[in-house]
């Protein structure tokens, strides 16, 4: 899909302004040149970025409430989805806050840059989310291309200890997944399709529990 088409279609979806196209543009720049050298996203992805990483962020920012005070990404990497619903969020002046949780030095170093460059009201960490000493006291989480589901789910269970919900971005074998999840877990949940792809979904997780 040609680069202008993709932004009038993440346009279309998201109704943000054109400052905000302006940011996502720098954004892109950005990324484009960082990756060559610290393997951000996939090669195969740079020309679809808009719809690919941006719009496939985006749309996360339609499931927060105004009760969701902080997001945590875990795994943020690149800031998909985390710098991306911030961006978002500052056009349409919901106050949540969004920290990132990158374990790479590298990575986290490029997204201090963005953040500066974009003026947006981010925390970064770098820490590695795996660490026995690493609790968390916040209760929105987003994960996406991070780890699998089951990984995901027993990472929550053991750290977070207010947990009200997370997001997970689920591929093509995101039922399947669920499925297997199920067994294990008890688990309430909303799902979307996503917008980018009818074979990948996003869930809402609002109660995990360990079945005996």
């Amino acid at each position: 899909m040609d680069r202008s088409i993709q932004i009038d279609t993440f346009t279309r979806f998201t109704r943000v302004s054109r400052e905000t196209i302006t940011s996502l543009i720098i954004y892109e720049n950005m990324l484009i040149q960082a990756n060559k050298g610290l393997n951000l996203i996939g090669n195969s992805t740079i020309k679809k970025i808009w719809i690919r990483h941006f719009l496939d962020s985006a749309q996360v920012i339609d499931f927060i409430d105004k009760n969701d005070n902080v997001l945590v990404d875990i795994g943020s990497g690149a800031g998909f989805p985390g710098l991306v619903i911030s961006i978002i969020a500052k056009d349409r002046q919901i106050p949540v806050k969004i920290k990132l949780i990158e374990k790479s030095p590298k990575k986290v170093i490029f997204l201090k840059k963005i953040i500066t460059e974009l003026k947006l009201d981010v925390k970064v960490l770098n820490k590695n989310v795996f660490n026995n000493e690493n609790k968390f006291t916040e209760d929105v989480f987003v994960a996406r291309a991070f780890k699998p589901l089951k990984i995901v789910l027993e990472l929550m269970h053991k750290k977070a200890q207010n947990l009200k919900k997370i997001f997970i971005f689920l591929g093509k074998s995101g039922q399947k997944e669920l499925l297997e999840a199920s067994k294990s877990w008890d688990i309430k949940y909303k799902q979307w399709v996503s917008v980018t792809s009818s074979d990948s979904k996003i869930i809402e997780i609002n109660k995990l529990k360990k079945k005996n």
